[in-house]
């Protein structure tokens, strides 16, 4: 078993008659031998007089007695304050420590890029208020960042993520958003908007990035369940890519652009064959974005049977379909080597 406990360490050191003081985070492990090891987690490095100025305009305290923040400049206990410090306290070093440390960085900028995509807008104005008085947009946002940065199931997040995640302090919330029946209430609530959410992002997509939606790539895969899922209409039996025919599964389509991006993607039927998603999800495409003269890359099983042919000299009358080119391996995508059956016109 190991127990850390962190404090700042300050060491003095003479150099051209001057007394120069360095610092660092050191922490202190309990080994199982019942030894204690120490380890220094971060160097601060010396504190001159430009960094102790620049520091002391940047520091703020948070005064749990208002409940607000103020800022103060912090000196050691065992050093004097500057006659030109104002608002200034002063730190028993020895005494220091760290509680409920968290990351901040990732979260924070997983939540300006979903400011950047306009997605607290988009869910404000269609998922409502709770009556708890929690934000479902807040929700909502707290499963995306989760996703992108640490990707778990609802109940990791409620139990151990969301504690270690400085989510509480970006969403200015408490453990109300995070509990576990909201988690699971708020993927139903975002079902009913998965296509309008798909045309905003793909404005947002061609605004921001300038992407490209001439060539689209279209797979399948897989994913099953070891359970009987008697509540799951679409778990049945069928091909699997996993190598687990004995279990339940659901196909998963989707569509993205070359640089990544999503389009649309479709939950299917365990037992859904290749070969028939195709032509639904041409329609889909067109219906949501209308026509163009699209690309489709996909694997070469795909169009086989599926009712749709290559558009080419042998079949002059495929105009009603956007082009498509497939490729003969599965595990070659737009490599500089890839082989085409039929290339587009």
């Amino acid at each position: 078993m190991l127990l850390l406990q962190m404090f700042l360490r300050s060491t003095n050191r003479k150099k051209d008659g001057k007394d120069h003081r360095y610092f660092s985070v050191v922490e202190n492990r309990r080994i199982a031998s019942g030894k204690t090891a120490q380890r220094t987690v971060l160097y601060l490095g010396e504190i001159n007089d430009q960094r102790q100025a620049a520091w002391r305009k940047t520091l703020e305290v948070f005064d749990e007695e208002e409940e607000r923040y103020t800022a103060l400049s912090l000196f050691p206990e065992d050093r004097e304050i500057p006659a030109d410090a104002l608002d200034s306290v002063q730190v028993k070093l020895n005494e220091l420590e760290l509680r409920r440390p968290r990351a901040f960085g990732h979260c924070w900028l997983a939540c300006e890029l979903w400011s950047q995509l306009g997605l607290d807008e988009f869910w404000r104005q269609r998922l409502p208020e709770a009556r708890e008085g929690v934000s479902w947009e807040k929700v909502l946002r707290l499963l995306v960042v989760n996703r992108l940065l640490d990707p778990g199931s609802e109940f990791r997040v409620h139990r151990q993520w969301y504690v270690d995640s400085a989510m509480d302090e970006l969403l200015q919330t408490d453990f109300t958003v995070a509990e576990k029946d909201r988690l699971y209430r708020c993927l139903d609530r975002v079902l009913a908007h998965k296509q309008e959410l798909f045309v905003w992002l793909k404005q947002k997509w061609a605004d921001l990035f300038a992407a490209d939606f001439e060539v689209l790539l279209y797979d399948l895969t897989s994913t099953y369940f070891e359970g009987e899922m008697e509540q799951n209409p679409k778990a049945k039996r069928g091909y699997s890519r996993d190598g687990r025919a004995d279990c339940l599964q659901l196909v998963i389509a989707l569509v993205v652009t070359p640089d990544g991006f999503p389009l649309a993607y479709e939950v299917m039927n365990g037992n859904t064959s290749d070969r028939a998603t195709l032509p639904g999800f041409l329609k889909k495409i067109e219906s949501t974005y209308g026509k163009a003269r699209r690309i489709w890359v996909m694997v070469s099983v795909l169009p086989v049977g599926a009712g749709v042919r290559p558009h080419g000299p042998r079949h002059p009358k495929r105009g009603d379909f956007e082009r498509y080119a497939h490729r003969r391996r599965a595990n070659v995508l737009f490599g500089r080597h890839a082989e085409r059956q039929d290339q587009p016109t």
